[in-house]
Formats: structure tokens, C-alpha cells, sequence
């Protein structure tokens, strides 16, 4: 695998330079990256939950793909072109009211036009997954 490219704080200005509609709020961190690994924490909002008072799976796929991008920019620099071209979702149990939600991404394949990834969803500090995610990512000719 690769050295990190980007570090977080640099992943975090060119995300919300970049990316303004999504990254113009403050619930989202990016606590680590490495260019193998990163971790991203969403911070709690109620708009996260649908009836049930349940995290909805939208909140928890836009975090894993969000987590993937961010895995892959640590790994491949500012590459703001690369797009996802598949993303599973395996939601495994409820993730919970009131708790911020850590999507733990890991590089499992770096190639010169694809990277596919897998990230594990938790709820607070439980240590059992929510929601198991594989995704590819299309690198684009630079």
C-alpha cells in the first residue's frame, strides 16, 4: 500500500473548498488518515434518524462513501475527479439515538484506474458494526 498523500488537515480544506455543500457544516471530522486507513466521525443530529428513532441507512451510506473518498484522496493526493463506481451496504444492526456515528474505512486494493475499500459503521463507542460497506472507487487518468 501508500503513504498518505494528503493528511487530514489537508483533506479537511481541500473537502470543504471542494465539496462546500457537503462540508459546510462542522458535524463531520476526520479524526485519522493514512492513506491505508482513515476514521470520520459524524457528530449526532436528529435529522439523522427516521421513524423508529434509528440512524436511516442514507445517513450511514453517505458517511461510508464519504469515508471511502477520503480514504482514497489520503492515498492518491487531490484527486477530485475520482467517483464512486459501486457501493454495498450491509446494515447489521440499529444504530442508536443520540450516538455519533464512526465510519473506520481500509484500503484493500489500489490500482493505477480502480481502489476498492471496505468500512466498518459503529454507533458511539459500541465495538460491533452497524453496517459493513465494500465500495470501488474510478481513479481518473490525471
Amino acid at each position: 500500500m501508500t503513504a498518505a498523500r494528503m493528511t487530514a488537515a489537508e483533506l479537511d480544506v481541500f473537502l470543504r473548498t471542494e465539496l462546500p455543500q457537503m462540508f459546510d457544516y462542522d458535524d463531520l471530522t476526520i479524526e485519522h488518515a493514512d492513506g491505508r486507513t482513515c476514521r470520520i466521525r459524524q457528530r449526532f443530529r436528529e435529522s439523522m434518524l427516521r421513524p423508529g428513532r434509528t440512524v436511516s441507512g442514507a445517513t450511514l451510506m453517505v458517511l461510508a462513501d464519504c469515508a471511502m473518498y477520503v480514504l482514497l484522496l489520503s492515498a492518491i493526493g487531490p484527486v477530485g475527479l475520482a467517483v464512486t463506481t459501486n457501493l454495498n451496504i450491509n446494515f447489521l444492526r440499529k444504530g442508536l439515538a443520540g450516538q455519533d456515528v464512526l465510519a473506520v474505512a481500509k484500503l484493500l486494493k489500489l490500482g493505477k484506474r480502480l481502489a476498492v475499500g471496505e468500512v466498518n459503521l459503529l454507533s458511539g463507542s459500541s465495538p460491533d458494526p452497524i453496517a459493513h460497506v465494500t465500495a470501488t472507487y474510478s481513479i481518473p487518468n490525471t
